[in-house]
C-alpha cells in the first residue's frame, strides 16, 4: 500500500499548525508520506507578519517523504483554497488525505485512512473517509472498527479523484432543490442545518467549500466512513477560526488509544443503521441547543486539549498538548 499524499491547508494560526505537524508526524507513515502544505495570503496587513511566521516554519518541517509548499501571494479565502488545492493535486494522485491545521492526530490516524481508501477505492458509493468521529454509542453489536454515514465531516478526511472531480460547485440544481420541500428534508437528515448552510452559501452570506462537498454527496447518494474511536480532536474553536467559534461539547470525542494499525471494515457498503439514528439524534436541533448550555457551563478549550494529553502522554512518552498554543 502507498501511503496517499497529506495536504495540510493553513492561514496565520502557528500554534495550533505546529501541534497538527507534531502529531501527524508521530505516525508511522508520516516518513513514507508526501506532503503539500498551502499557506494563504494574508487578509491585511495586521495578518501579514502572523502568515510570514507560519511560512517561516513551513520552509523547516521534514520528518516526511518529501514536503512541498503553496504560498499563496493573495488572500483567496478558505473556500477557493481548498477546492484549488485538492484539484491541483489531484492532476498528479489518485487519492489524498486533507488537514487544516487546528487538528490533534492519534499516532494510527494515517493506518486508518490510507487502509480505508485502499479498501473502498472500487466503491464509489463511498465518498469519503473522515479521520473524525463522534461519541455515538449506539447498541450495534458488530466487531467493526468503522462504520457508515450519510454524511461527510471535514475535519481530516479522504477521498479519490474520480470523487472528488464530480462535484458541481455552481450548485447549478440550486433552484430545484430550493422548491422541493422533500429534498430539504432529507438533506437535513444529515444535520438540521444543512439547508440553511446551502441557502446562505448560494445567498453570498457564506464562502464554504464543505456546504456545497456535502450537498454534492446528498444528491448522488454517496457514503462517509467513520471510524468507531475517533483518531482527530479539533482543537480549532477560537477567534481566529474560519467558521467556527466556541467548543461545542457535541464534538468532543472518545478518541481511539489502541494504536493499532489494522482495521476491520464493513463489509457492506451502506448506511450503519444503528449509527445513522444516533448521529441524527446528536445533530438535530435540540441536541443543538442543549450542547451549547452545556458547552458554556462544563468546558474550556484547555480542557479540550488536555483530553489528548491524558489518553497519549504515556503511550507515546510525551506529555504535549497539555494546552493551546498560541502566536
Amino acid at each position: 500500500m502507498k501511503p496517499a499524499p497529506i495536504i495540510i491547508f493553513t492561514y496565520k494560526r502557528l500554534g495550533t499548525l505546529m501541534q497538527t505537524i507534531d502529531t501527524l508526524k508521530d505516525n508511522s507513515l508520516a516518513s513514507k508520506s508526501e506532503l503539500f502544505i498551502f499557506s494563504d495570503g494574508p487578509k491585511n496587513q495586521n495578518d501579514a507578519n502572523s502568515v510570514n511566521q507560519v511560512r517561516d516554519y513551513i520552509k523547516q518541517i521534514d520528518g516526511f517523504k518529501s514536503v512541498k509548499y503553496v504560498f499563496s501571494e493573495t488572500n483567496k479565502g478558505l473556500a477557493s483554497s481548498v477546492i484549488s488545492g485538492v484539484s491541483d493535486v489531484f492532476r498528479t494522485y489518485n487519492s489524498a488525505i486533507v488537514l487544516e491545521d487546528d487538528l490533534l492526530l492519534t499516532p494510527n490516524f494515517l493506518a486508518f485512512m490510507n487502509q480505508a481508501l485502499d479498501t473502498y477505492v472500487s466503491s464509489d458509493k463511498v465518498f469519503s473517509i473522515s479521520g473524525y468521529s463522534f461519541s455515538l454509542n449506539p447498541s450495534s453489536k458488530d466487531n467493526d472498527d468503522a462504520y457508515f454515514l450519510n454524511r461527510g465531516w471535514s475535519w481530516g478526511w479522504a477521498t479519490w479523484k474520480d470523487r472528488w472531480e464530480q462535484i458541481d460547485w455552481e450548485v447549478k440544481d440550486y433552484h430545484e432543490f430550493e422548491k422541493n420541500i422533500e429534498l430539504k428534508k432529507a438533506f437535513n437528515k444529515g444535520g438540521s442545518d444543512l439547508s440553511a448552510m446551502l441557502h446562505k452559501q448560494m445567498t453570498n452570506k457564506l464562502d464554504s467549500w464543505g456546504i456545497r462537498w456535502l450537498y454534492h454527496q446528498f444528491r448522488i447518494n454517496g457514503i462517509t466512513l467513520y471510524p468507531k474511536n475517533s483518531k482527530i480532536l479539533n482543537i480549532g474553536f477560537d477567534s481566529q477560526a474560519t467558521h467556527t467559534t466556541g467548543s461545542d461539547s457535541r464534538y468532543i470525542p472518545k478518541l481511539d488509544t489502541s494504536l493499532k494499525e489494522v482495521f476491520k471494515f464493513p463489509d457492506k457498503v451502506e448506511i450503519t443503521k444503528d449509527y445513522q439514528n444516533a448521529f441524527q439524534r446528536k445533530m438535530g436541533i435540540a441536541s443543538r441547543i442543549k450542547s451549547r448550555i452545556d458547552t458554556a457551563i462544563k468546558h474550556s478549550k484547555n480542557k479540550v486539549s488536555n483530553l489528548f494529553s491524558k489518553n497519549y502522554a504515556d503511550k507515546t512518552g510525551k506529555a504535549n498538548f497539555v494546552e493551546i498554543k498560541k502566536n
